[in-house]
């Protein structure tokens, strides 16, 4: 019976986890679950799951959360309760579902402990993937990936060498513009931006998926987590979803990784690794599904699949900065305070502000996130 720990149980991620959990009830068991503030679906979690300690980053609702519940279990409260609740709870696997620069600390603190760590949260290792890969190392904690299109290179490099790699292929579906003009970008409303055609995700992940910074985010999270250069990475726009993506070797063998576009795989498979688990998911229907198709990114369009590129190659605290100014102008977008198609350009005006140390350590990176919030917030 392995115990969980998830970060950010209410979100797309972190429900998915649960239902896969709700299904092997006799191998997994719920310890811990940690929210942002949505204390209503937490508390139908803690009445299904019986963890022993939740936590809520925001105070207020953790507050609230106190009298509703009384003493079913210990309650943490703001960012610092996310920290304790990985470094001190019990728990075998860390489940990193929660989305944005707010997952690094608590990971940390997993990876500190030596624990398995099933990641989603991207911006970890876009932020911090050096620091973070040497701790995993240093403390035996092993990352496995969530996030589809790195659970398929995963699930393809098993039994593999590294040197026999010739570059690894991520797939993206294009998302709900890839047949619209850059043109229309400027019209683009968040209604239109969040319908996107294959996966249910939360409204952060999705606007990224739409400008393709989704994307971005994983090539250079793919550098970390396998070791690879970025000459060595490419994306192809797939628009079924259904190969996740591929590794092609020296001797010219192509192994892809195929399903249907359902979350509950990857995470199933980064809880069980390295022994597969029967489930009744949907299974994939090749012949229904006839066709499947391959373009090259526009990167003239898509102008943050691009500047992700660029930031990997520049290294040091670009990608963070790119990902802190990313983060917020996504924020504003949804509020209605930007425009779709300026999203790439404050991000360009966030990377031109700030100088670029080339070897961070963990305090530089936060105090760079910092100021380029505080930043991007003057900016529309």
């Amino acid at each position: 019976m392995k115990k969980l720990l998830i970060l950010g149980s209410t979100g797309s991620i972190g429900i998915n986890t649960l239902n896969v959990v709700r299904n092997l009830k006799d191998k997994f068991k719920v310890s811990a679950l940690t929210v942002r503030k949505n204390i209503n679906l937490l508390e139908k979690q803690i009445s299904e799951f019986h963890p022993e300690l939740v936590a809520v980053k925001d105070e207020k609702s953790a507050k609230e959360l106190r009298k509703r519940i009384k003493n079913k279990c210990e309650i943490l409260s703001g960012p610092e309760g996310l920290k304790q609740a990985a470094a001190g709870c019990d728990y075998d696997i860390f489940i990193g579902a929660m989305v944005g620069f707010a997952g690094l600390p608590p990971t940390i603190e997993a990876a500190k402990r030596g624990k398995r760590i099933a990641l989603a949260n991207k911006e970890t290792l876009v932020v911090a993937g050096q620091l973070i890969t040497n701790l995993c190392k240093k403390r035996n904690a092993e990352i496995i990936p969530i996030d589809s299109e790195h659970s398929a290179i995963f699930q393809c490099l098993v039994g593999e060498d590294t040197p026999g790699v010739q570059k690894i292929i991520l797939t993206a579906s294009g998302g709900p513009f890839l047949n619209t003009s850059k043109e229309q970008f400027k019209h683009v409303t968040v209604s239109e931006a969040l319908n996107h055609p294959n996966w249910n995700m939360g409204n952060k992940v999705t606007i990224d998926s739409a400008t393709m910074m989704n994307k971005g985010l994983e090539v250079i999270e793919a550098h970390w987590l396998f070791g690879i250069s970025k000459d060595k990475i490419e994306v192809l726009v797939h628009p079924q979803s259904i190969i996740h993506s591929m590794v092609e070797f020296v001797d010219g063998s192509v192994k892809a990784q195929i399903s249907l576009p359902d979350m509950k795989l990857p995470i199933q498979y980064a809880l069980s690794y390295p022994e597969r688990l029967n489930n009744e998911f949907p299974k994939v229907d090749l012949v229904k599904i006839g066709i499947l198709n391959f373009f090259k990114p526009d990167f003239g369009k898509f102008e943050c699949l691009k500047i992700a590129f660029d930031a990997l190659t520049d290294g040091g605290l670009a990608p963070c900065i790119m990902n802190a100014a990313n983060e917020i102008a996504v924020e504003k977008f949804l509020k209605g305070e930007t425009k779709f198609s300026r999203i790439p350009a404050i991000i360009k005006k966030a990377l031109d502000k700030f100088d670029n140390h080339k070897s961070p350590d963990l305090g530089m990176i936060f105090e760079c996130d910092k100021q380029t919030r505080e930043f991007a917030y003057t900016l529309n």
